[in-house]
């Protein structure tokens, strides 16, 4: 909020202390990630600032660690697999969490509070405990070490996005909407489609991405459940980082950066798009 004329000296004092502490708490979250982004052009193989990079001179920098993924077949392959994993396993998500999401919406569903911690709890428990029980589950059902079975492990992770987004799209639903498209005689399915869905879209894309990014940067359940075949990417980086200290993991790690920006700068847009379809933020 800006300062307003009728400010006191201590609530302008407050106002520019917080904005300080804002910005301080935001340097230390990103200038992390932003150190890896100038040391992916580094020349060396190594993982710190030579003498030549500080001085800026061009023959400090060099793009061979992007050559390298980009030539690498261990790199390629692992990029490949994350590409087939990760938007099966966003669709298998977003198709049951979109669902969860509209069948808890109802004010007539008993225990939806229950039901709701019970969907959301990959959310909340430790992810190696999560692995581990899921490890010995597929391992029972003949799933572990298979493609389908790291897709479902990834969609249980990326449903609770889903479902957390599109409640959230549903709070300002207008439930008459609905009993306005069936006297006029549409079915359920239809008013769903042609009701429903185009409202609550922005939520159901904002989980989506969620639950791709879940996908495509995680690395403990695909080290229980995958095989060798199923390598992914985040397992390549940790691959890299135990036994080869390879340089190229900070030019693969400043692509997902780079990815993740245009990812969350279209989920903002998308939450902006929500919030002025329903009225909460002005056009």
């Amino acid at each position: 909020m800006a300062i307003q004329p009728y400010d006191s000296p201590l609530e302008k004092i407050w106002h520019y202390a917080f904005l300080v502490i804002c910005g301080l708490i935001f340097f230390f979250l990103i200038f992390p990630i932003l150190v890896i982004i100038p040391l992916s052009f580094n020349a060396e193989d190594f993982f710190t600032f030579t003498p030549k990079m500080l001085a800026l001179d061009p023959e400090g920098y060099s793009f061979k660690h992007y050559q390298d993924f980009f030539h690498n077949p261990d790199w390629q392959q692992a990029l490949w697999n994350s590409i087939r994993i990760a938007p099966a396993a966003t669709l298998l998500a977003t198709g049951f969490g979109t669902l969860a999401a509209i069948g808890l919406a109802r004010s007539h569903v008993p225990f939806r509070g229950a039901i709701m911690a019970i969907l959301i709890s990959p959310m909340i428990v430790p992810l190696i405990i999560s692995a581990a029980g899921m490890y010995f589950f597929y391992s029972r059902i003949g799933l572990q070490g298979t493609y389908w079975g790291v897709v479902l492990a990834h969609a249980v992770l990326g449903t609770p996005f889903v479902i957390i987004t599109v409640t959230a799209t549903l709070v300002g639903f207008d439930r008459s909407l609905e009993r306005a498209a069936a006297s006029l005689g549409a079915n359920p399915v239809t008013t769903f489609f042609k009701v429903q869905m185009p409202l609550i879209l922005p939520g159901v894309i904002s989980g989506a991405l969620f639950a791709f990014i879940t996908s495509f940067d995680e690395v403990v359940v695909v080290l229980f459940l995958g095989s060798a075949s199923q390598k992914t990417l985040p397992w390549q980086m940790f691959t890299g980082l135990r036994e080869q200290i390879s340089p190229t993991i900070l030019a693969v790690a400043s692509i997902l950066v780079a990815l993740s920006v245009v990812l969350l700068t279209f989920l903002e847009f998308m939450r902006r798009r929500s919030e002025r379809q329903r009225g909460l933020s002005p056009g």
